[in-house]
């Protein structure tokens, strides 16, 4: 996974919003919700619910601030 995916990963299982995390990282909430995609497929997750589990379980939540 992308550094960029991890980090809206990360901030997405912290339960911001796409446009929060747009603005937290300088981009366009489409791009935002493609890196979000992109995560949940290779993560083999189909919610930000499930998303927390694993990164946590990976060590992974709060990998960026925000």
């Amino acid at each position: 996974m992308s550094r960029r995916e991890l980090e809206g990963a990360s901030q997405a299982a912290s339960r911001a919003r796409t446009k929060e995390i747009a603005q937290a990282l300088g981009l366009s909430e489409s791009t935002v919700n493609n890196q979000l995609h992109s995560a949940f497929r290779k993560l083999g997750v189909s919610s930000r619910d499930e998303l927390r589990e694993v990164l946590a379980e990976l060590g992974l939540s709060g990998v960026s601030e925000h």
